[in-house]
C-alpha cells in the first residue's frame, strides 16, 4: 500500500494489463470502465497503447469511454482513467485471431504492469486473459500469470484461488499440470503449504476472523477408505488432523461430487480441490460469467476474470463485463481489507449494488450536493 495516504483519501491504484489485443480483454475492460462510478473506488491505469483502446471504443461506441495518456507511473491523473503507453511499433488488430503480434503486445502489458506492482506504483492488478501459446518467449516461459506473477513477487509459492460474490472460494492443490502427475505431485508437504496460504488468505484479504475450510478428496468417494485409492489415508487426512490440532475449523476429505452436488459447499468459507479440474468444473458451472481467478499468498494483490481470450466472440460485441468487474471490484477490497488489516480501519466493500444505491439516492440532489455526497464516499 502506499505510505503517507489517509484512510479518507485512500483510493487505490489498480494496474490492468490488457491481455491479448485480439480477445475479448479489451472490449471488457473499455465496457467496464465506461461507468464513471468506478473512480470513486480506484485510479484505473491501463497499460496499452491509444490505439488498441481507441480502436474498441468507437466498435462499439462506447462514448462515455475516455482516458487520460498518462507519460509515466507519477504523471497519472486523479479522477481519470489513465492509460501507460507499452507499445510503440506499427500495429494491426484482428479481433478473434491468434497473431505473434497479439503475444508479444500482451506481454509487453503484462511486464510494464507487474514492473510497477512490484515497485509498489500501483496498490492491485488486474489481468485480462492471455493466449498461454503465443505470448511464449524466452523471456515469458510460465504456463500462465499465476506462475509468472508468483516469480516477480519472490514468493516460494502460491494458491490459485477461484472466487464468486456469493462467497464461493475454490482453491487447488496442484495447478496446470497433466493429470497423470497429480498423484505423484501431492505430498504432505505441499498440501500443508496450500492450506496455509488459503487460511491466511481467507483471514488477511477477506477478513473472515475464523475460517472454515472444506478439504476434497483425491480418489471417487475419498478413496472409500483405501478401496480406491490410498492418497486420502496416507497424505490428506494425516495433514487434516494436524491442523486440527492447531485449532484450525478444517473439515473433509470430501468426495467432491457429492460435496458439490448437495451444496455442502454453502457451509464453508473455502473449498480445497485436489487438482485443476475437480475445483474448477463445479466452480465455472456456477459461476462462469462473474468468477474471479485470485492469485492468494503473494505480498502483491493479483486478480483476473475468470475466462479466456474467447477468440470465437472477440469483435462480435458479444463480450459480458461481469466477470471483469467483479475481479477490479475484488482487487479493490482486498487492497482495502489488508489497509484496514494494518490501520485497523473501516472501509466499505465494493460492488455494483452499492454504486447503484448511491448514485440511485443522488439522483434526487441538486448538482453541487451530488458532488459534496461523491467527496464523502
Amino acid at each position: 500500500m502506499r505510505k503517507n495516504t489517509t484512510v479518507t483519501e485512500m483510493k487505490p491504484k489498480v494496474g490492468i494489463s490488457i491481455g491479448d489485443i485480439n480477445g475479448i480483454g479489451p472490449e471488457v475492460i473499455v465496457k467496464a470502465l465506461a461507468d464513471s462510478r468506478i473512480l470513486n473506488y480506484c485510479l484505473p491505469v491501463i497499460y496499452a497503447s491509444p490505439k488498441v483502446v481507441l480502436f474498441y471504443r468507437k466498435r462499439y461506441k462506447l462514448d462515455g469511454f475516455s482516458f487520460h495518456p498518462a507519460p509515466s507511473i507519477d504523471k497519472l491523473q486523479e479522477g481519470k482513467v489513465n492509460l501507460i503507453q507499452v507499445w510503440n511499433e506499427p500495429l494491426e488488430i484482428t479481433a478473434g485471431k491468434s497473431t505473434e503480434v497479439g503475444g508479444q503486445f500482451s506481454w509487453m502489458s503484462l511486464k510494464t504492469a507487474a514492473e510497477d506492482l512490484k515497485a509498489g506504483h500501483i496498490d492491485a492488478l488486474v489481468t485480462a486473459p492471455i493466449n498461454k501459446q503465443n505470448i511464449q518467449s524466452e523471456d515469458f516461459d510460465f504456463p500462465g500469470h499465476t506462475e509468472y506473477l508468483t516469480q516477480v513477487a519472490g514468493a516460494s509459492d502460491s494458491l490459485m484461488l477461484l472466487c464468486n460474490n456469493e462467497g464461493l472460494r475454490v482453491g487447488t492443490v496442484t495447478g496446470h499440470i497433466p493429470i497423470s502427475k497429480v498423484s505423484s505431485s501431492l505430498t504432505p508437504e505441499l498440501l500443508t503449504t496450500k492450506m496455509n496460504i488459503f487460511i491466511d488468505s481467507l483471514k488477511n484479504d477477506f477478513g473472515i476472523a475464523k475460517p472454515k475450510l472444506a478439504v476434497l478428496g483425491l480418489n471417487p468417494h475419498a478413496g472409500e477408505e483405501g478401496l480406491l485409492g490410498a492418497e486420502e489415508e496416507q497424505v490428506i487426512r494425516p495433514v487434516l488432523e494436524q491442523f486440527k490440532k492447531e485449532g484450525n475449523l478444517i473439515y473433509g476429505p470430501f468426495p467432491a461430487d457429492g460435496f458439490f452436488g448437495t451444496g455442502a459447499h454453502k457451509k464453508f468459507d473455502g473449498v480445497l480441490a485436489m487438482y485443476h479440474d475437480q475445483g474448477l468444473i463445479p466452480f465455472k458451472y456456477a459461476s462462469f460469467d462473474s468468477g474471479v481467478n485470485y492469485t492468494a499468498g503473494l505480498p502483491i494483490v493479483r486478480t483476473s476474470p475468470d475466462h479466456g481470450t474467447a477468440y470465437d466472440i472477440a469483435g462480435k460485441g458479444k463480450a459480458d463485463k461481469e466477470s471483469f468487474l467483479e475481479s477490479l471490484f475484488m482487487a479493490i477490497d482486498i487492497c482495502n481489507n489488508r489497509y484496514i488489516k494494518s490501520q485497523q480501519v473501516h472501509r466499505p466493500k465494493v460492488s455494483v449494488e452499492e454504486m447503484d444505491r448511491k448514485m440511485s439516492r443522488r439522483r434526487d440532489l441538486p448538482a453541487d450536493e451530488i458532488d459534496r455526497s461523491l467527496e464523502k464516499d
